[in-house]
């Protein structure tokens, strides 16, 4: 689970930090792999190749609001719902990472990274040193003229 402090301005002006919670479990990972004809690799690379930036930018926003939930106090439940989500869509928060998600595929990466059940991050890290790119032979949420 990642859990990302993000500064923000609120709508009254004020400046203020709180804490984000975004993560994926396996079966979430499965149905987004299961739901695309070919898989995610194959729909990733085909929006790659045809340097289709609109769909780059849907999957990844796709991916960030599918992780985004509120961590029940006593840590048993991540609650994920509609409302929930549409909720932080429309915190200023949700400005704040998502310009500072797409200014760079390493931003990018890390994030989804990060939002990956703890057993497989621990098993990308200890795959020979590579990058979570290179394990899974694609750029994970790749940007044509990104920054590194």
């Amino acid at each position: 689970m990642l859990i990302k402090p993000i500064t923000y301005e609120n709508f009254n002006g004020e400046k203020k930090t709180k804490n984000f919670y975004f993560f994926l479990s396996k079966t979430e990972l499965a149905k987004m792999e299961l739901k695309e004809k070919a898989g995610m690799e194959s729909l990733i690379k085909q929006m790659v190749n045809e340097d289709d930036r609109a769909k780059i930018v849907d999957l990844f926003e796709s991916i960030v609001l599918s992780a985004y939930g509120e961590k029940s106090a006593d840590g048993e439940e991540f609650m994920k719902s509609p409302e929930i989500i549409e909720r932080f869509k429309h915190h200023p928060a949700y400005d704040v990472l998502f310009m500072e998600l797409i200014s760079s595929e390493k931003a990018m990466s890390d994030f989804i990274a990060a939002i990956l059940p703890q057993d497989m991050a621990e098993e990308a890290k200890k795959n020979n040193g590579k990058n979570l790119d290179e394990i899974m032979g694609y750029n994970v949420v790749p940007g044509p003229g990104a920054e590194a």
